[in-house]
Parts: structure tokens; C-alpha cells; sequence
């Protein structure tokens, strides 16, 4: 299948996301365009990406200086401890800023290595190749980098943009049935948050989408980056508009951080729990009609989603979130910031609505009967 290429655009930036498969091929290529200085590369690559891409690699950038930083890939690592690491070894190995930094596997080793190009001599070339389907529609786009703290998740972070970003369907065969609605949770979000046809649309195709139909899952992660691509190009600093793409992460990071990052509930999995408890938040609110939440959960049952959701009923459960919620990035002040639903395709607008703990105490048990 001929491969898909998407422009991303900015006052600042420009660069190209590559979709398809074996689209791994234009790498050499793309790098003697792209940064035709550079003599040396760091792989920053998950332990996780199988052996035959990364002897490509080898292969392939033979003609380089190749420095390989295997990173086992888990939210307790992403932090401070191994970003120094990092920094230390390409200072060892005298990388200057013409040279190039790679980032191979999911979203977490691409905050990781885009956060090491960004702070690295104030900046370093960055290319992004996201290995898993949460990564290629989501995290790969927009040139948010960032590790967590013990007080929440992406709380130390910048805004850095990759060179080009290549998102190879081939590494999406490995991936576990977990990773994969992992993936599909940004796929449906963005289509909930912008684009009613694109939701119809997934109505329709999201088993095939799972089951890693090649056709409809390269189109699926093409519509996504659109989307986040319309909200980055108009808002790349997150000062507004692209907060929308926050929609059930509020409650999601929450989830995350209680859990302590454990591998029992994956991001994905706290984001399908997370916009629905937005939606309900959204009819309390009076933003958002019930039959909206009943066309969304119907999705969910249709593909065996609804385990996500086995807590949302619980309102002491949703209690027990409060403390975290507090400690979301885009509180501002002393309440919590949420992102709520009008429509399927449309929300509301960001920062209008801000609820105290004292009122969100009020509304646990409500949220719980929807």
C-alpha cells in the first residue's frame, strides 16, 4: 500500500509524518536531507522493539557514528534520573548540536528522547519513529517532550519539535491486544473531540482497526493525525485551543498516578474510563445530552471496551481521584480544570469549566449513577 504523508505546519515548524508500511526505507534518505551535517546518531530505542528492526538500523546507518541507547520503557523510568543518563552518555561521546538524535518505540521513549534533544546544547536535531499505534496518533505529534515526578505525570517537560516523524504500520503487527486499544482510545477521543464523520465512520470499521486491518488502521492513524495536527498548528504552546485534546485526560492521570503507573491500567485504558466520566460530568453540567454517552459506551460494549469502566459507579472510588486531580498541569489556580463534551465532534471550550474539590465532593455520587 503506497504510503501517506501529512505536512504539520506552524508559524515555527514544518516537518513531514510518514505513514504506511515499510516506510522505515526513506530514513537514510531523509536524514541526508534533513540534517546533512550530522555524523553521529543516538538511538534512544525501547528494549522492547523487535531485534529485526533494530539490526535495520545497524544496517542502515552504517555510514554514521551509531550510539545505541537501549531504554526499558515504563512511566517509573521516564523521569529525571535517566534524561541525566542520557545527556551524560552523547557528552561522552562529544555529540554536538549538527548531529541526531532518534527516538525508536512508544510514547514514552519518545518524551524521553525528545526531551533529551531539547534540553541537549538548548537543542539538537530530533527524529521521532513511534513504534506502537498510541504513539503514532497521538504522542508523536505536537513536540510535547517531558518525564514524570512523584507528583504527577509529564510535570517536567518542553515543547520541541522532531525533524520528521516516521510511523511504520509494520511495527504494529508485534503489539499486543492491550497496546492496541491503547491506541484506539486517542483514535476514538479525536474523533469525539472533532469530526462526527470520522466517529460514524469508526462505528463502523473499529473491529477491523484492532484486528490490524491494514487499510482501515492506516487511514484510522492519517484521520487522527490530522486532528491533532489542527489543534497543534493553532495553539502549539497549549495556551487554549489545544487543551481540547486534553478531553478525559484529567481523570485519566488521575487514574495513572493512583495507581502508581502500575501495568494493570494502561494509559489507553485510562483514557477509555476517563471520557466517560468527562461525559457524565458533561450532562451534569448540562452541556451534554445522554444519548451521546449511550452512542459512546455502545461503542465500547461493541468491542469489548466496557472492562474499562467497571469503577465509574463507585462513587467513593471517584472520590479517592480528588487529591490527584488537584495536581493536573492545566490547573491554573485552586480548582480543577475539565474539559467537557457538547456533542459528539464538538466540546465545549477550554478554561470554562473549573470546579472546586468542594463541588466535585458534590458531584462523585451523581457521576456514579449515569
Amino acid at each position: 500500500m503506497k504510503s501517506r504523508e501529512i505536512k504539520f505546519k506552524s508559524k515555527n515548524h514544518n516537518y513531514s509524518v510518514i505513514i504506511g508500511k515499510n516506510t522505515l526505507n526513506v530514513l537514510p534518505q531523509k536524514i541526508k536531507l534533513l540534517c546533512p551535517r550530522a555524523n553521529k546518531i543516538a538511538l534512544i530505542i525501547d528494549k522492547k522493539v523487535p531485534n529485526k528492526f533494530k539490526n535495520f538500523f545497524k544496517t542502515k546507518l552504517k555510514s554514521y557514528k551509531l550510539l545505541i541507547l537501549n531504554f526499558d520503557a515504563n512511566e517509573k523510568n521516564k523521569s529525571i534520573k535517566f534524561v541525566n543518563y542520557y545527556v551524560d552518555k552523547l557528552l561522552f561521546n562529544n555529540f554536538n548540536r549538527t548531529d541526531l538524535i532518534i527516538g525508536i518505540g512508544g510514547g514514552i521513549t519518545g518524551d524521553v528522547a525528545g526531551f533529551v534533544a531539547s534540553i541537549f546544547k538548548r537543542g539538537i536535531d530530533y527524529f521521532n519513529i513511534p513504534t506502537t499505534l498510541l504513539a503514532q496518533v497521538d504522542s508523536s505529534i505536537g513536540g510535547k517532550t517531558g518525564v514524570n515526578s512523584k507528583q504527577g505525570k509529564n510535570l517536567i517537560g518542553s515543547f520541541h519539535q522532531p525533524k520528521l516523524v516516521i510511523s511504520d504500520t509494520s511495527f504494529i503487527n508485534s503489539l499486543p491486544k492491550k497496546e492496541m486499544i491503547c491506541g484506539f482510545a486517542e483514535i476514538l477521543k479525536h474523533s469525539i473531540i472533532k469530526d462526527k464523520k470520522f466517529f460514524n465512520w469508526l462505528e463502523r470499521n473499529s473491529e477491523s482497526i484492532l484486528s490490524k486491518k491494514n487499510k482501515e488502521l492506516a487511514y484510522a492513524i492519517k484521520k487522527s493525525c490530522e486532528i491533532k495536527i489542527y489543534f497543534v498548528t493553532r495553539d502549539e504552546n497549549e495556551k487554549g485551543l489545544r487543551m481540547i485534546l486534553n478531553f478525559g485526560h484529567t481523570f485519566a492521570h488521575a487514574i495513572e498516578v493512583k495507581n502508581n503507573y502500575s501495568k494493570k491500567i494502561t494509559h489507553g485504558e485510562a483514557v477509555l474510563t476517563g471520557m466517560i466520566m468527562a461525559t457524565r460530568l458533561s450532562i451534569i453540567k448540562k452541556n451534554c445530552k445522554i444519548q451521546v454517552l449511550k452512542r459512546i459506551i455502545d461503542l465500547y460494549k461493541k468491542n469489548n471496551l466496557d472492562y474499562t469502566l467497571k469503577n465509574i459507579s463507585n462513587a467513593k472510588w471517584i472520590k479517592s481521584l480528588i487529591p490527584f486531580l488537584k495536581q493536573d498541569k492545566k490547573n491554573d489556580d485552586e480548582k480543577i480544570n475539565f474539559l467537557l463534551l457538547k456533542e459528539i465532534g464538538k466540546t465545549c471550550l477550554p478554561n470554562k469549566f473549573k470546579i472546586s474539590t468542594s463541588q466535585l465532593e458534590k458531584y462523585c455520587k451523581t457521576i456514579s449513577l449515569y
